[in-house]
């Protein structure tokens, strides 16, 4: 059919009903209000050029109640009043009262007819099953405004939890643009994850989805070749075998070098000072950034970008989410630049992450001069934020716990004692060893919850719980919901290091994934738990800390510091 032209994949087609309505061989004088013609039009032909509700499988639904607006209207308007159109002084043409009326019921038909389709295509779409309870809100614009209000505890976000008690542990919303299915069950959440590739795929809120290449067949949310390759270079240099062969020592070294540093400036904002020293740290290990030379503050390019999580993405000059995409613009050339650089002049190379993906290049087709940037991009962000968040919130939670303070160093400084040399580094076994540590940092990592979930988009429509989830809607896993359970963790918002001496592996494999799950569990999870780990073991034995002002936290839905956390470091004797 037609000349033999080929619709790529992908390619939107725009199909121009109107021109049919309009074409002067079947309509003669088609811009004419004649409604007399309509009598002398056989089905065939009104069939064949008269669409006005679309056509085939998505014909509006809401065409008679359209028509029928229309006919009321005019019953009412002839049988109970007579209208006039008045003259304006000074026009110098005057357009016929019955063009006008025409153009203004032609007006109202389509602005009535485009949003009953596009309203109920919205709160029902045509799917075998049935969609979990819950409000979609307003059209557009969903319940955003609902979701973004602070909560003031960190406790569950109070959208979830009202939705919750009022709909159960699923259910549907619609959050800047796109309809959500909310799921706080763990059976629920557990199916979905085992089932990525197949059933979903990773997803974010439109605003990140276009930060970060998650379009095309290299997109970092692919399940295949590509997310083996991502997830193999993260854990090579980020695993426990590269944490164990070198990173260790640097690491501490970086933490003493800014605990030293801090104890010299009086009240620090942890959050701010500890968000620079992971990114730095981070990026010097990506791509050798050299945070003391470098003229952009790389680090502050990646706050803005975070405040944007949940904009609406309106690439318009003038709206934050325009300001963030030029940021990230600057922010993968610079890595571009820097990607290019070692492909031209060899010896700048120096055997980090980017030149692994570099020599990669020879035999992954999908690592190209484009991607690679982007890859860097993604993974800084990754660490960026949950580190600093976490760390702040240990803070938080150490200045109101004193106790806690107490039993760490007594367990840190028995490690030291039972050194050689006091003032050597330290070692694997040692970071395993530190009991009590660990459970300070597991309790901080279930209380923090970083993101508010686990973001999923479905590639086909499947049935889950009763529900039917269709096809491109995206799923938010609220796994914090297991971790805040009053019914596994008692008084689940106070902070108690010690409850992790009564929990079981079972109990703690089911309400505990602080890293995700699934094939998406975060590779970078050992390497998180011994940055937190050997910060705690500088900062007891070498430093007393005083919180002087702020410590106030809310969720938006992710969390945030209000005025920050300012910490006064003293060097200990």
């Amino acid at each position: 059919m037609g000349p033999g032209y080929t619709v790529p994949a992908g390619w939107t087609v725009m199909l121009v009903t109107p021109a049919t309505q309009l074409n002067p061989e079947t309509f003669k004088d088609p811009v004419t209000f004649n409604p007399w013609r309509w009598q002398d039009l056989d089905k065939v032909t009104i069939s064949k050029n008269f669409m006005p509700f679309g056509g085939g499988t998505r014909q509006c639904a809401g065409a008679e109640y359209s028509k029928l607006v229309l006919s009321a209207f005019l019953h009412t308007l002839v049988t109970k009043y007579s209208f006039t159109k008045l003259k304006r002084e000074g026009t110098a043409r005057e357009i016929p009262s019955t063009k006008m009326w025409t153009i203004g019921l032609a007006v109202v038909a389509l602005v009535v007819v485009y949003y009953t389709h596009l309203i109920f295509k919205w709160r029902s779409p045509k799917i075998e099953g049935v969609l979990p309870p819950g409000s979609m809100g307003w059209p557009l614009i969903g319940e955003t405004l609902q979701f973004i209000i602070p909560g003031k505890s960190l406790d569950l976000h109070p959208f979830v939890k009202k939705r919750m008690q009022k709909y159960g542990p699923i259910f549907k919303t619609s959050l800047v643009g796109r309809p959500i299915i909310v799921s706080t069950d763990y059976e629920m959440n557990k199916y979905i994850l085992q089932h990525e590739g197949t059933l979903v795929e990773l997803w974010y809120l439109d605003s990140f989805a276009k930060f970060f290449a998650l379009e095309g067949e290299t997109r970092v949310n692919a399940i295949g070749t590509v997310h083996k390759y991502l997830r193999s270079i993260t854990l090579n240099h980020f695993g426990v075998e590269s944490l164990k062969a070198s990173l260790l020592p640097k690491i501490e070294d970086m933490l003493h070098t800014n605990l030293a540093n801090w104890a010299t400036q009086g009240p620090v904002d942890v959050k701010q000072v500890i968000s620079v020293m992971v990114f730095n740290f981070t990026a010097n290990k990506i791509f050798g950034y050299d945070a003391e030379n470098s003229k952009e503050k790389l680090s502050e390019n990646y706050t803005k970008i975070l405040n944007s999580f949940i904009s609406l993405p309106l690439n318009i000059p003038g709206t934050s989410f325009h300001k963030c995409m030029k940021d990230r613009e600057n922010m993968l050339k610079m890595l571009k630049d820097t990607l290019m650089e070692r492909l031209s002049d060899p010896s700048k190379r120096r055997g980090d992450f980017l030149d692994q993906a570099i020599d990669d290049m020879k035999t992954e087709k999908f690592l190209t001069e484009d991607f690679i940037p982007q890859l860097m991009f993604g993974i800084l962000f990754a660490s960026f934020e949950s580190m600093s968040t976490t760390l702040t919130l240990t803070f938080k939670f150490l200045s109101e716990n004193p106790r806690v303070v107490e039993e760490l160093r007594v367990e840190h400084e028995a490690i030291v004692k039972k050194r050689e040399n006091p003032n050597s580094g330290l070692t694997w076994e040692e970071y395993r060893s530190m009991t009590f540590t660990q459970m300070v940092v597991n309790e901080t990592l279930r209380i923090s919850n970083i993101p508010p979930g686990l973001f999923r988009k479905a590639l086909k429509d499947f049935q889950v719980k009763g529900f039917t989830v269709p096809a491109g809607w995206t799923v938010m896993l609220v796994t914090p919901a297991t971790q805040l359970n009053p019914q596994t963790f008692k008084d689940p918002v106070t902070f108690n290091p010690w409850r992790w001496q009564d929990l079981d592996q079972v109990t703690i494999s089911k309400n505990f994934m602080p890293f995700g799950g699934g094939t998406r569990q975060c590779a970078g999870a050992e390497y998180s738990k011994l940055v937190l780990s050997t910060f705690l073991h500088i900062l007891v034995t070498n430093y007393s800390f005083t919180k002087v002002r702020g410590g106030d936290v809310s969720r938006t839905p992710i969390i945030s510091f209000g005025d920050g956390i300012h910490i006064k470091f003293t060097a200990r004797a």
